[in-house]
This record gives C-alpha cells, structure tokens and sequence, in this order.
C-alpha cells in the first residue's frame, strides 16, 4: 500500500487518497484530465513552494514518486509552477507517494483532513508525523513564512499593501478621506484615461476592504456557514477573472501565470445549506497571491494604454468588442466586493480591522441609547401598506444601450401587473424583534419544509447579524455591521434570508388575522419597478441612460437630492428607513440601503443569449433554486445600482437582503420556472417544468455543482 498525497489544480488542496483506490480521471475534474505516470524518484525541490512547506512540514522524505496529470488539449497549455521537467504540457496535479509502505487510511476523510485526523503514522527511516498538530484542517496553511505575513497584515496597511493606486491617489477619492465609487462608465465614448480610471476606482475599493482583514488568519479560515470559500480565494479570484476573460477575447495572447488562473477561476455556488467540507486545502500564501496581483495590474494597464482596440479619441465598446471583456472585468469585481463584504461581516470581529479609507458607515449608528424592546411609533416607524396601481412593465436592456450589462439583463419580456399594495419601506429590525420574541424561529408554522430544515440545521434563532448582548432569553442584541459591532438599530432594514423573510410573513398574517384574505407575501421582480421613482425608472433610462442614475452620480453625492438614496457606496453600512424622500409611489428606499428578496426564480428574459465571453455567468443559476433580488444594497456600485441589473440568491443565502409587505388578489405576477414557488431548494430541483412557465435553459458545462465538484466538496 501507499499513500498518496494530491496536489490538486482546481482546488489546489492536499487530499490523502486511499491506498486501494487508483489514480485516475475520475479524481480529477470531469473526465477533462488523463491521468499518467512517471514513476521515476523526484527531489522534492522540484514542487512548488506551497508544496515543499507541506512536505517538510509533515517530515516527508526527499525521495519521492510523482504522477503527474496531463491537461487535455483544449485546456490553456503552458507549464505550471508545479510541472516537473519532462517537456510535457501539464497542469498541476500531483500525487506525491511516500517511499516505503503505510497503514490503510481513513477514506471517509476529505482533503486535507485525512493529514491531522490520522493516527501517528512511521514513515520511510522512521519518521513520525503528529497527525493532530493542528486542530483545524484549514490552519495548514498559516505561519509557512515564520510569522512575517501576519504582521504585515495586522493594523493599517503599509504602503507596499497597495498593487495598484494608494486610495489617496485614486479616482474617487472624496474630502472626507473615504474612497467611494465613481459612476458607471458610459461606454459610447471610451477614452484609455476613463478605463483606467474606473480600473483604478474598482481595483483600489477591493483592496481598501481586503486591508480590513487583520492578520493570516481570517484569508484562510472558512466562513462559518462553509458554504463559500476563504478570502484568500476572492483575494485572487477577481484578479484571474480579468486576465482569462481579456484572453478570451484576444486582447492578451497568454497567461500571467497560468496556474494561479486555474485554480482561482471558478467560484462555488453556495449549493447546500449542508454543504460543509470544502474548505480543508492548501492554498497558495498571501505573499504569492499578493504579488501575482501586482503582475495582473501592471498587465491590464498595458492593455488599456497600448492596444489598438482603444486607439483614437474615443471608442464605442459594444459586446462585440473586444474591451466588453475589461468591463466585464471591473463589473464582476464589483459583485465580488458587494460578496466579500458579506463574509467579512461573518467573520469574527477580532479579525477584522476598518480600514482607513473605507466609507464611514451611516451617522446613525452612533445612537447609543437604544431601548432592548423596541415600540412602535417611537423606536420604529409604523409600516403603512400603500396601494399601487396596476400596469404592465416591459423588462429588459436594449444591447444599444450605453453601459455594460450581464447577459441576463438583455432581451425583453411584458409582465401585466395587477393592483396591489406594498408596505412603506421595507421590514425593520424592530419590527422583526416582535417575530423573534413572539417564538417565530421556534413555530414550525410559519415555515416551509425547506426552511424549518435550514433553521433547525443551523439552530437559528434571531438574524445572523444580530449578536446577542444580554442574559439568555432576554431578547436583547447588538448589531453587526462589516467591519464594527454597534448598538442595535431598530429602525435600519432587518438582514434576512428568504426563508426569514417569508417565515415572516406567514406570522404578520396570522397576527394581522389576515388568514381568511389575501396572505402577505414579498414583492416581484415587476412590481419593484412599479415602486421606483419616475425619474430614474425602466421608461425613463430608456429614453436617456443619464436617468440611470448610478451612470452620471458617484458614490459621494448619491445621496442628495430629491431621489437620494444609500447606494453605490456613500456609506458603508444600512440607514434608517425614513431617510431619504419617497418614490414616486410613496414607497421608501425602493433602491439602495438593501436588496429585497423577491417571489421570482432568476430567470432568463425573452431572446437571451449567453455572451461568448462568460458562457457560465446566468445559466447554472437558471434552475428554480435561486431567488431574483432587486434594488440594490448600500454597497452596490456600478452595474449592480443600474435600474437593469438582475441578480439573485439562493433562498438561504445572507446579502445585505430585506424584504417589504406585498399583498394582492389572485396569483403573484412572478416567473417560476418550475411549480409553485420557493418552498425551497429540495422542492424545486427535482420537479418538472411548469407548463405556463419559462423552460429553463439546460447547460451541461455547469461550473457550480459538478458531480466531481460535489464529490469533492462532500467527500
């Protein structure tokens, strides 16, 4: 027998495979690797720098057999940092075999856990690994540098921090020291200054809050609900994104460095809310990432300042030109600094840090004599339901239009929508303390099937964000904000999922004695547009893409004005719901402050079509088990604060989300693609289409849930 150490390319961990199983394809990525052997003895020197730390650190011996994978031929061809010497074009993929004969292994274990959860074990000359030196899997991968990262990473960054501008040398920087947004760029006339400028802008915000990370630890340690993975992945992940996509494209001709780009490609949807055991890997360190990040900067802004594409005045950049795929770039940065933001806000307060120019957040937070029992009237506002009138909305971007947009957002569709109401602004922290003090976490009533299992799974009993800050059963909290823990806010956006949300709902039904009429529910995707002010609604982008608010107005100044509203960064935190002026319906915060969960499935529009240079983007999401989420967040810039954006979230899923009252006659104006509505996950991934509803599409290359990924993942 023998033990085989993989490193893998894909999720570059270190999985302890089981002596009786053979090295083969189907260990590796979807039958897309053809696994040989050279079993010739390699030094040691020959692996990367992650890969010796490991070996040495486990007291491996020097002498070593290697299998390496050779990557099929479609697949990017250039040699990796873990190649070994054999003129081969490969991807990083070894199994490292120990000379001499080993006990039997653990094979429920995944990854890495099977080095730390085995029993001490001889090796070749004697040697013994402590196979409990760590009481974590994932802590393999702190102090491989003898402690000089992690003081580089505690308190505020110093100047060799930044890889591209010092925030204070950045578009976008405002008279308060805060870096915020700038506007979406308007893309019929491209000039290289106002790409870089943009570049810079979004470059500088992902970096401003990864320097809210304090030390090693919190890039490698999982977020608590395993369902994404560690920092140090998105750390390095919307970096690769630029230089894959610009290849794509043609306007690189090849890798930055080619094993990085594989392994930090593709993200995880977060799957199951069961789903616990992706985590145990080894990753490359801070440093390389760090630096592999200076290396993708300087290459894109090559690429803006010199490549013909952008020669002359200005350019018009469509989707096919060329340069959508640096737009895309920036925007899917974007989506990433909104996501990240979420995983800081879960992260255990000592390992995070504000950084010094990160927008402040809202001036309300300063309130500190807030009641543990909120009333009302006084501590929350009455939430009034106002009437709506019905209309049809025509959904859908014209491609013409001025700005970069995802593939989803293209296409059209007419949805009639009949009257109805919604409530004021959306459900506050103070109101949902009621439902929370009332037992509704502990009332399997109020639940859906799939939302009781996610509840009792993780023993919910409040909002993630609210942090308990009294005796048991007390019912007193502070809250949690991304980088600070403040006195509760009554009166800010309550942060749910949507199986919170509709557990709500069910409970405001039922002490409203609206039982016997038409239930509360959440808005639809149609309906939020009906909410939004006229000046910057659908009908009126359309007629000039200066009404699209977030195309001509920066982070700074979004909240001025008559249609002020908390978006794009003006603040970093949520805002109390009477804040800024009403829309046009009467209804408050209808954009910004923070997403609203709506009764749709994500879903494509009429004449969709996937864009040639992310194929992936929309369409593994098209699937009945993510739920559309509209209005955007206070963290939302560029696209995502566009009146077209379109996204969305798995029903138990955290993103800075809320939700408000709706209630109607008939049937909700929503699009499911598959029966009913979310009575969750497990209900909808196995049931046939709805007739009347839009087929979903069917994409087999789905990135997200591979079976292989699955199995890695679930061991």
């Amino acid at each position: 027998a023998k033990t085989l150490i993989r490193f893998d390319s894909k999720m570059l961990c270190c999985q302890r495979l089981s002596a009786r199983k053979s090295f083969a394809p189907h260990h590796l990525a979807a039958g897309k690797w053809n696994a040989y052997s050279s079993r010739a003895p390699v030094s040691s020197a020959s692996l990367p720098g992650s890969a010796q730390w490991l070996l040495s650190h486990h007291h491996l011996p020097n002498s070593i057999a290697v299998s390496a994978s050779r990557r099929s031929a479609t697949a990017a061809g250039v040699k990796s940092p873990f190649s070994i010497s054999t003129g081969t074009r490969t991807a990083a993929t070894f199994s490292v075999t120990p000379m001499g004969n080993s006990r039997k292994k653990d094979r429920s274990k995944s990854t890495a856990a099977a080095v730390f959860e085995e029993e001490d074990e001889a090796y070749a000359g004697g040697t013994v690994v402590d196979a409990k030196a760590h009481k974590e899997d994932w802590m393999i991968n702190l102090g491989r540098d003898n402690g000089k990262v992690d003081a580089w990473l505690t308190g505020p960054r110093p100047a060799d921090w930044w890889t591209g501008p010092h925030p204070t040398k950045c578009p976008g920087i405002c008279s308060d020291g805060a870096l915020r947004s700038l506007p979406l760029p308007n893309l019929s006339n491209v000039t290289r200054a106002a790409a870089k400028e943009y570049f810079d802008n979004s470059w500088a915000l992902y970096e401003t809050m990864f320097a809210g990370l304090k030390g090693e630890d919190p890039f490698y340690r999982p977020p608590v609900h395993g369902l994404r993975h560690p920092q140090i992945f998105y750390y390095g992940h919307t970096s690769c994104l630029y230089i894959n996509k610009l290849r794509v494209s043609g306007v690189l001709d090849k890798p930055v460095n080619a094993y990085f780009e594989s392994i930090f490609e593709v993200g995880v949807d977060e799957m199951l809310w069961d789903d616990m055991h992706k985590n145990d890997m080894v990753w490359p360190t801070v440093a390389e990432v760090h630096e592999y990040r200076k290396e993708v900067y300087e290459t894109v802004v090559n690429a803006i300042e010199t490549h013909e594409a952008l020669n002359g005045d200005g350019v018009v950049v469509d989707q096919d030109h060329p340069f959508w795929a640096l737009f895309m770039g920036f925007e899917h940065e974007r989506i990433h600094l909104e996501t990240s933001s979420v995983l800081f806000r879960e992260t255990p307060l000592h390992l995070v840090q504000t950084p010094v120019h990160w927008p402040p957040i809202h001036p309300s937070a300063a309130r500190v004599s807030t009641p543990s029992h909120p009333r009302e009237g006084v501590d929350f506002p009455s939430n009034n339901m106002i009437p709506v009138a019905g209309s049809a909305v025509d959904l859908g971007k014209n491609p013409s239009f001025p700005s970069f947009g995802w593939d989803n957002e293209y296409g059209e569709r007419t949805v009639e929508v009949p009257e109805f109401e919604a409530s004021e602004h959306m459900i506050t922290n103070g109101e949902f303390w009621h439902f929370v003090a009332d037992g509704g976490y502990r009332d399997k009533e109020y639940w859906c099937d799939d939302g009781w299992d996610w509840r009792t799974h993780r023993n919910m009993k409040w909002p993630f964000f609210w942090q308990p800050c009294g005796p048991g059963g007390s019912n007193e909290y502070s809250l949690r904000t991304i980088f600070e823990v403040v006195p509760m806010q009554w009166d800010w956006p309550v942060d749910v999922n949507y199986y919170e949300a509709m557990a709500y709902c069910r409970w405001k039904a039922e002490k409203k004695d609206k039982t016997n009429a038409q239930p509360y529910r959440l808005l639809t995707e149609a309906e939020h547009h009906l909410l939004r002010t006229k000046e910057h609604n659908l009908a009126a982008a359309r007629e000039d893409p200066a009404n699209d608010k977030v195309m001509v107005t920066p982070g700074e100044h979004f909240p001025n004005g008559p249609t002020g509203a908390n978006l794009n960064l003006a603040y970093s935190s949520q805002n109390p719901v009477g804040t800024f002026p009403a829309s046009t319906s009467g209804h408050k915060d209808v954009t910004g402050n923070a997403w609203e969960w709506t009764m749709d499935h994500f879903n494509p529009l009429n004449n969709f079509e996937v864009h040639h240079v992310y194929e992936d983007f929309s369409t593994p999401c098209f699937d009945g088990k993510h739920s559309s989420i509209v209005g955007g967040s206070f963290i939302s810039t560029g696209d995502e604060a566009s009146v077209f954006a379109r996204f969305h979230f798995r029903a138990h899923f955290l993103q800075h989300s809320g939700f408000r009252l709706v209630t109607s006659e008939g049937e909700a104006p929503a699009t499911h693609l598959f029966p009913g509505n979310f009575s969750g996950q497990a209900a909808a991934r196995d049931e046939s289409p709805a007739p009347d509803a839009l087929p979903p599409i069917v994409d087999d290359s789905n990135v997200y849930e591979t079976d292989v990924l699955r199995g890695m993942y679930l061991g």
